[in-house]
């Protein structure tokens, strides 16, 4: 195999009169004893590099701790994603090139982290055994692989450091059959996803206590869908190293009160996301654990927590922020089941001793068929945000809960200067009959907003409640506004009556407001994930 070492520079030096370089030196890290030089034009083979400067051009290439591509707004992480399996088998065309390279290759495997990335089509004894006795990680979410050939794979329980199993074409029985084959230990794995889908009406199969041999020591990364497992404190309590904690849907029949929860995030002293969400608003600690009590007075701390998605009901997440502290958290998540009237002063003193909201921020209030969403943003270097999110269908609950949410945060508008007010999607079915004084009391909250934009489906409904303050109560809403955007505005257009009456009456106080088009496209809306 040859490699030509200067044809770029070559041609570089023919381009640029002024290039002053007549040879390239290829280094890394290595002793003026082993750098080569390449004289422009010189065509020289491989071969003359030696073990110590392959390996080091190999490690360039080394995925040193699995990439799990965790998006800054999504939560949770995939390993069925394609960009996990380039990372995963860099190597192996590697090892085609000759014999000395599949030699040096697989003599440095610690050092170069080689990995087999199981597939269904790979997932056979026959085809595992082709390969040295290499770390696995095994993905599945094919209707296609015999169950056998699964159970088969995981009988390699001590070289195992990643699974994704997606079970959702799977029987009971089949199921059963793979929970019961890792029912061993699995010392190496670091990375865990088990999703299971079955309907509202079904009930899937629990999860052994013994599963993995109730300890994970090494365990970075854990993710459950709608998995009933009983034993998941015991788990969670080995797992001291998780850096991602993520159950999603989680059945009413394991419920995990938040004193016991507390608990377990206590010892995860490493954990950066963590998310919990609960499948049904029957997993309340009024109806588990009796009524409410105050927690003790001292705070488990979570050092490294950076974000946060919850779930479930008011009074669990009043118990859980109660009892906790997390220093480094920049992004909370949380959405309520049918909640209207909120009392959650926990709430409110956690992200009071947790997050700044150092200036400028934007609010956004956002409106789907289904629920109602409210975001308070930071546009400081730190990102901070805090989402809130009500399931609810009705139109007018659904205003009457953001209303409510944004008089709680109150003391965190004072220095939000940017409001926007719109839909999220298609299908957002609005009743024309809500009140003016509730649009006015969504809109109160926000007396430090200089610019407000409002999508065209809402601005015809906000228009009448803004022109409901005239003479000298012209600046009890919006005091200090300055510019108002409307979607698709143009210039040529007549505004909507309420809009004008609003803007004429503004410029008789000397408080003049500029009217410009705003498209939604050119925004940075929110990210939207309807698993949430």
């Amino acid at each position: 195999m040859d490699l030509d070492l200067g044809g770029s520079l070559m041609a570089d030096s023919h381009a640029n009169h002024y290039n002053p370089r007549t040879s390239l030196v290829v280094h890394h890290l290595l002793t003026t004893s082993e750098l080569i030089r390449c004289d422009i034009g010189q065509v020289t083979t491989i071969e003359v590099l030696s073990d110590r400067v392959l390996l080091a051009i190999f490690d360039f290439h080394v995925v040193k701790d699995q990439d799990f591509y965790t998006s800054r707004d999504a939560p949770g992480i995939d390993i069925s994603n394609p960009n996990i399996r380039v990372t995963a088998v860099w190597w192996q065309p590697l090892i085609h090139v000759c014999r000395r390279w599949r030699g040096l290759i697989f003599g440095s495997h610690h050092r170069l982290n080689l990995q087999l990335y199981c597939t269904p089509e790979t997932l056979s004894r026959k085809t595992l055994n082709v390969w040295p006795a290499l770390p696995l990680i095994i993905q599945d979410s094919s209707s296609d692989t015999p169950v056998d050939d699964l159970v088969s794979a995981l009988d390699h329980s001590n070289r195992i450091c990643q699974i994704d199993f997606s079970h959702h074409y799977l029987t009971t029985s089949q199921i059963e059959k793979v929970w019961a084959a890792m029912q061993v230990p699995f010392p190496e794995l670091t990375a865990l996803l088990l999703y299971s889908y079955h309907s509202p009406s079904e009930t899937g199969p629990v999860l052994p206590e013994s599963f993995l041999g109730g300890s994970a020591p090494r365990l970075r990364y854990l993710t459950f869908f709608h998995i009933p497992f009983p034993g998941l404190q015991k788990l969670l309590l080995s797992a001291t190293h998780l850096v991602e904690l993520h159950l999603y849907e989680v059945p009413h029949s394991v419920y995990i009160s938040p004193e016991e929860m507390v608990t377990c995030l206590s010892v995860l002293t490493s954990l950066e996301r963590l998310s919990l969400l609960f499948k049904s608003p029957r997993s309340s600690p009024d109806q588990e654990s009796g009524p409410y009590a105050p927690p003790r007075p001292t705070r488990s701390v979570l050092p490294t927590l950076i974000a946060f998605w919850f779930q479930g009901v008011n009074e669990y997440l009043e118990d859980l922020l109660a009892r906790i502290d997390a220093p480094r958290l920049h992004r909370l998540w949380i959405e309520f089941f049918n909640d209207i009237f909120f009392d959650t002063p926990q709430l409110i003193q956690f992200i009071g001793r947790t997050l700044t909201f150092k200036p400028s921020n934007e609010a956004y209030v956002g409106f789907l068929s289904d629920r109602a969403l409210f975001v308070l943003r930071s546009l400081a270097s730190n990102f901070e945000e805090v989402q809130v999110r009500i399931s609810c269908r009705e139109s007018d609950w659904q205003l009457s809960a953001l209303a409510q949410i944004c008089t709680l945060f109150l003391r965190f508008l004072s220095t939000t200067e940017t409001l926007y007010i719109h839909e999220f999607g298609l299908g957002v079915d609005w009743k024309d009959d809500i009140e003016n004084t509730e649009w006015l009391q969504l809109l109160l909250p926000f007396t430090a907003v200089k610019n407000l934009y409002l999508s065209k489906q809402f601005a015809p409904c906000i228009a009448p409640a803004l022109q409901e303050f005239t003479g000298g109560r012209m600046t009890e809403v919006l005091p200090t506004l300055q510019n108002l955007f409307l979607e698709g505005f143009q210039p040529s257009e007549s505004v909507q009556e309420g809009i004008g009456h609003f803007i004429s009456g503004r410029q008789l106080t000397n408080h003049t407001i500029t009217l410009s088009s705003w498209d939604p496209k050119e925004s940075s809306i929110p990210w939207y994930d309807p698993r949430h």
